[in-house]
């Protein structure tokens, strides 16, 4: 079989497990965000947290509740860091610096997951687990518990209420991730994961030097890694090293994990907004999105471009034999396309084009369909900036489901698109011209330009990947990576709370002859190319200093 069929093939398969995951999944968040009864698990929860899980929000309550939550997240898992080295199962590590400690609870907390350290040379069993694995369900529960309060907005009227922060967050850990969590740690293991609290084992000289091996619980933190977006990887490795990916199948398993909620959320949306084809028009859109980057990805990695590319089939550099360019290619898109940043291969080493289809999908807002939670809402909020731009072009006031989009809804709407681009480029320009940059940049030229575009991409966008070329372990990057991690999650969220208290607040508008039906597909192909044009046009000047004059010259 050649590679390029054996990696369409696994693309195949894969649509045809998320296609049937889509239903079932979609219609049992919906019922579990709409149901007023609780767990008694859930009641013993809200109980120690003091909660009440009654009590409907409004947005400004709603907004504290996200963050003083997460601030509260940040500080524990930044004070476990820093005493790492007292704590049991440590493994005789020291305890994390004071900028690598704030680097890594920002981003762990914020769904980053970006990793300036190595994890088996660094984090104890302890952080491992009680820390880092944490807030790889709370995190991811957040993100959802947002995007549904953002739905309730657009399925209620005449009320700022948008439900209850404490009751979605509990809820989104305990019925969602935690149960579908389980089931795939068990395959991993199924399939040659490892799954112990074993310490370090020298196995071995290499290169003059002695091999040592870590254990620690991988296959759980590897299963909601991966299910709740996040990416962070128990090995410095990630999704390559063979303890935490085995085989092509658990490749594809992993890939399956990434997408099925966001692409699910989508029924979720359309159930609770009371039309399944509104959800499927956004589905449609990010289908669309995920499918060119995919075969664009493909052939740009399949590209024989001499005698080396013939031989291996394909761009092989940086790629695990066990994947190969397929399964590598697939991966790379699905973790940039939504807030995820495993990875199993190096991004560094994908070809020019290659590594600026990575980074265009997280700059897309990686709502293709993106993170749990952040990949929905985000599509939501172009989908509201494409009915306006509909609305100017026939003259009409725009509406959505229902809903005018006025004045004060597209502010809120503008502010959320332009706080990532204004990010990810104003922290890049400080960067390239500090001369301290110079030296964490392995390359030089468009490249190393690259590095640091990619960088900053990464964590504006709540993604987590890298290049793998960029010393990211400096006091700079440390602190101002963790900056664009914290404001690139939580000052959107700001905006797209607001404005679900706005949509909440207004009664219903009856459709007419002249109102924009959205769940055609006209629609869809005006969302496509809305979003395509907003990314475009924001970042197309910093694209063509790296990967386009890259690509273009090699």
């Amino acid at each position: 079989m050649s590679p390029v069929l054996a990696g369409v093939l696994q693309f195949l398969a894969l649509a045809v497990a998320l296609g049937l995951a889509y239903r079932p999944l979609g219609d049992y968040m919906a019922r579990v965000y709409s149901s007023d009864k609780h767990l008694r698990v859930e009641k013993w929860i809200y109980k120690a947290i003091g909660a009440n899980p009654s009590t409907e929000m409004r947005w400004p309550a709603y907004l504290r509740g996200v963050l003083a939550f997460s601030a509260v997240s940040v500080l524990f898992l930044y004070l476990m860091q820093r005493v790492q080295g007292s704590l049991p199962g440590s493994l005789g590590f020291v305890s994390i610096p004071a900028d690598q400690a704030f680097n890594t609870a920002a981003s762990f907390v914020a769904n980053t997951n970006w990793q300036s350290y190595s994890g088996e040379q660094a984090m104890g069993h302890v952080v491992q687990t009680g820390g880092l694995a944490v807030q790889n369900f709370v995190s991811a529960a957040v993100g959802i518990a947002v995007a549904v309060a953002l739905v309730r907005g657009f399925a209620r009227s005449r009320t700022g209420e948008l439900g209850n922060f404490w009751s979605d967050l509990v809820r989104g850990t305990v019925r969602i991730l935690l149960p579908i969590s389980v089931i795939g740690a068990v395959v991993l293991v199924a399939c040659g994961a490892i799954q112990n609290f074993s310490g370090i084992h020298e196995v071995g000289q290499f290169m003059g030097g002695s091999q040592q091996w870590n254990g620690g619980a991988v296959a759980s933190q590897e299963a909601i890694k991966e299910l709740g977006t996040n990416g962070g990887g128990y090995f410095n490795a990630n999704s390559a090293h063979p303890f935490e990916n085995p085989n092509g199948f658990t490749n594809l398993f992993e890939i399956f994990l990434i997408l099925v909620i966001p692409f699910a959320l989508t029924r979720t949306f359309g159930k609770m907004v009371g039309s399944v084809k509104q959800g499927y028009a956004i589905l449609a859109t990010m289908v669309t999105i995920w499918v060119g980057f995919t075969a664009l990805m493909m052939w740009t990695e399949f590209h024989h471009g001499g005698p080396a590319f013939n031989i291996a089939g394909g761009a092989m550099e940086g790629k695990e034999n066990r994947f190969g360019v397929g399964g590598s290619s697939i991966f790379a898109v699905a973790t940039t396309l939504t807030s995820t940043g495993a990875v199993d291969a190096f991004h560094s080493s994908l070809t020019g084009f290659g590594g600026g289809i990575t980074m265009l999908g997280m700059q897309l807002g990686e709502i293709a369909p993106g993170g749990t939670g952040s990949g929905l809402y985000g599509m939501l909020i172009m989908a509201i900036i494409a009915v306006f731009i509909a609305g100017l072009m026939v003259g009409r006031t725009p509406e959505y489901l229902g809903k005018k989009i006025g004045t004060r809804e597209i502010k809120f709407a503008a502010c959320y698109i332009l706080v990532t681009p204004a990010l990810v480029l104003i922290f890049t320009a400080i960067a390239m011209a500090m001369p301290s940059t110079l030296t964490s940049m392995t390359n030089s030229g468009a490249h190393g330009f690259s590095e640091v575009l990619y960088a900053y991409t990464s964590g504006a966008n709540n993604n987590g990947s890298a290049f793998a070329g960029l010393n990211a372990n400096t006091p700079w990057f440390n602190t101002s990576i963790g900056l664009a991690m914290l404001l690139g999650r939580f000052v959107p969220m700001v905006f797209v709370l607001a404005l679900a208290g706005s949509l909440a607040e207004q009664k219903p508008i009856p459709a007419t002859a002249g109102t924009l039906r959205t769940e055609k597909p006209l629609f869809t192909g005006l969302l496509v190319g809305t979003v395509m044009i907003v990314a475009g046009l924001t970042y197309f000047p910093a694209l063509a200093l790296g990967p386009l004059a890259e690509g273009l010259a090699s």
